[in-house]
């Protein structure tokens, strides 16, 4: 079920993110004889780097978009504010799940003077943090709150 994508596809990249999102996603609906494992911290590290680089995406997408076609930027920028609090979710779900003993067992030995990132550990933490840089420069708080839509069609 695989489609061939044109040979003038300019974003064969997010395409292909998509199409393993897909895949994922798949696999975990499949029931085979083994039911599907919760997720774990490495899970939503992954997923948290995922949505971290769609909410960098739609920020530039909004800011190019915006000056030619200024309804689309805002929907586009709206977008950017709820993809921000699905990662701000997704982060606190990282911190509620336990830490695996090997996780704890890297952590305790690492030394992060010796790692310009800190301990491995604490990316996710970085991560969302400097995305929260970028939020906090371009949103209100009002802005964050919870949000309901309707389709306006």
């Amino acid at each position: 079920m695989t489609s061939r994508t044109p040979p003038n596809d300019a974003h064969p990249y997010l395409r292909a993110a998509s199409a393993g999102v897909r895949h994922h996603t798949r696999a975990l609906a499949s029931s085979d004889a083994t039911p599907p494992r919760p997720a774990d911290r490495l899970h939503l590290d992954v997923l948290h780097a995922h949505l971290t680089a769609l909410h960098q995406l739609l920020d530039r997408l909004a800011e190019t978009t915006r000056p030619q076609h200024p309804a689309a930027g805002r929907h586009l920028a709206s977008a950017h504010t709820r993809l921000w609090q699905a990662t701000s979710e997704v982060h606190a779900a990282f911190h509620l799940l336990p830490s695996t003993a090997l996780a704890d067992a890297e952590a305790s030995a690492c030394h992060p003077e010796q790692l310009p990132e800190g301990p491995p550990v604490l990316t996710i933490c970085q991560r969302h943090l400097a995305a929260g840089h970028v939020i906090r420069r371009k949103t209100t708080p009002t802005d964050l709150r919870p949000h309901t839509t309707a389709c306006v069609r």
